[in-house]
């Protein structure tokens, strides 16, 4: 143990990132303590991944229990689905509590110290720790700040946690509205569209910028559109203001025009999810004290993970996950704390955003790793090379017609000259699998030319990708 000091490391934030930061760094003989002054677990243990992915997988099966179409081609008959909303909701708190368990038991057992309360820096490698009692003042060789972030709820609305409520309070399927409002069509709002309709709900979608899906590549969001949304209960307004939003029965809501602001209709629902993006949680953090000016409440750091004071890193403070707001993924936090460890072991190595994968559980999922098709075309504009595309849709895949789930593509973005993979796109049947293939090839900056050689099992989904890559060098 480093002399003078209370611990080697102080987490403050019991998260994803944290956690993974935590177990790195008793690997890497550490004395360690994680500060929380919630839930273990963060927001994806609690509130996030794991509650909606329960809530995706029990709506999935009722969805398609009842496609008696897409079951009859299988040569299925099922009469009358039934289902408990109660239990589905249970399936997900029962499930939070399990692995809010296993992340708690995981530490406790390789000795890092759970301190209970809020952290806060208390000047440099010191953390105070508020609990009700009262606070006590830790010292750390290193500290990691793994604070995360919380739903942002913009001005006009307003939240009573029943009729109107944000994904925090969504995952705990308290009701089960007959016509529901979805603000946004990021990921938050498709995959709690997918849930609310399979279960017999009506939506009303609300997009704030002219197109839906704003942050997907555009020929997976047409796609998305076409078998996302069309399909379904799902009315959709793109360009729309929610300018207000009354909790009630019913709740109201004023539209407006996105450009004029000017109020052009008013709707009348069950219920409202706000899903319009999540802010950090890094208030009364003490940076301030040390002269560290947050960018919207964002962490400024480097990608060692060292937070940064007027563009220099500050000694032994290190910041990771939602609070850097670099990429509000669970597993990019978890990549990010152990990065910090790995420099705060003196072994320099840096983060690659450009190769973690992101994925929405719909379904079928959408996933992607890299560059869209216009983010990789504005690049090759700066630095003068072309960009090709290659595609290959799952109707010409044979495991997704054995299984009667080929509505999808992949799409393979990539340098003409060199082959090197900018980005790929999967919208399909377990895209969200397929995806890490795609994301170890980016991560080791391979090109076509070499992928298109390798082997993929038939028959499987992942040939998908295989053919995208064989495309890409004309072999097909």
């Amino acid at each position: 143990m480093t002399q003078g000091f209370d611990y080697d490391l102080v987490i403050i934030g019991a998260g994803v990132g944290g956690h993974g930061a935590a177990l790195h760094a008793v690997s890497c003989g550490l004395k360690t303590a994680i500060v929380e002054a919630a839930d273990m677990g963060g927001t994806c243990v609690n509130r996030g991944c794991i509650p909606s992915k329960a809530l995706l997988a029990a709506s999935g099966r009722v969805r398609e229990l009842r496609n008696a179409h897409h079951l009859k081609s299988l040569g299925i008959q099922v009469a009358g689905v039934e289902f408990d909303r109660q239990a589905i909701a249970d399936h997900a708190s029962n499930l939070v509590s399990k692995l809010r368990g296993d992340l708690t038991n995981s530490l406790k057992r390789l000795d890092v110290e759970i301190l209970q309360g809020r952290g806060k820096i208390a000047g440099s490698q010191k953390v105070t720790i508020s609990t009700g009692s009262g606070e006590k003042t830790v010292t750390a060789k290193d500290i990691i700040i793994a604070s995360g972030s919380i739903p942002w709820v913009p001005p006009g609305i307003e939240i009573d946690g029943k009729t109107v409520f944000t994904s925090d309070d969504g995952v705990r399927l308290e009701s089960l509205p007959s016509w529901i409002a979805i603000i946004g069509s990021g990921y938050i709002g498709l995959e709690f569209s997918d849930v609310y309709t399979a279960l017999g709900a009506e939506v009303t979608m609300i997009e704030a910028l002219p197109q839906l899906m704003p942050g997907f590549d555009r020929d997976i969001a047409t796609i998305a559109e076409r078998v996302l949304i069309k399909p379904r209960d799902i009315e959709t307004k793109v360009g729309t203001l929610a300018k207000s939003v009354k909790p009630g029965s019913p709740v109201v809501i004023e539209l407006a025009d996105a450009k004029t602001k000017e109020v052009v209709d008013v709707l009348e629902v069950d219920a409202c999810l706000v899903a319009t993006g999540r802010i950090p949680d890094t208030k009364d953090l003490g940076l301030d004290a040390i002269g560290v000016e947050t960018n919207r409440g964002f962490i400024p750091v480097d990608d060692r993970m060292a937070v940064l004071s007027s563009g220099e890193p500050v000694p032994h403070l290190w910041a990771i996950g939602d609070a850097t707001g670099k990429m509000q993924l669970a597993h990019a936090a978890s990549a990010q704390g152990v990065v910090a460890v790995e420099n705060i072991c003196g072994r320099h190595r840096l983060i690659d955003y450009h190769s973690i994968p992101a994925a929405a559980f719909t379904h079928p999922e959408i996933s992607f790793v890299g560059k869209t098709e216009l983010a990789a075309k504005e690049m090759g504009k700066e630095e003068g090379f072309e960009v090709a595309v290659a595609k290959s849709y799952f109707k010409g895949n044979s495991k997704a017609i054995a299984e009667g789930e080929a509505d999808g593509m992949a799409k393979v973005i990539y340098r003409k000259d060199t082959g090197e993979v900018l980005g790929v796109h999967i919208i399909g049947m377990h895209a969200a699998d397929l995806i890490h293939e795609a994301a170890n090839a980016i991560a080791q900056r391979n090109s076509v030319q070499t992928l298109a050689y390798f082997v993929h099992a038939h028959p499987t989904l992942s040939e998908v990708l295989d053919e995208a890559y064989k495309r890409a060098v004309g072999s097909h």
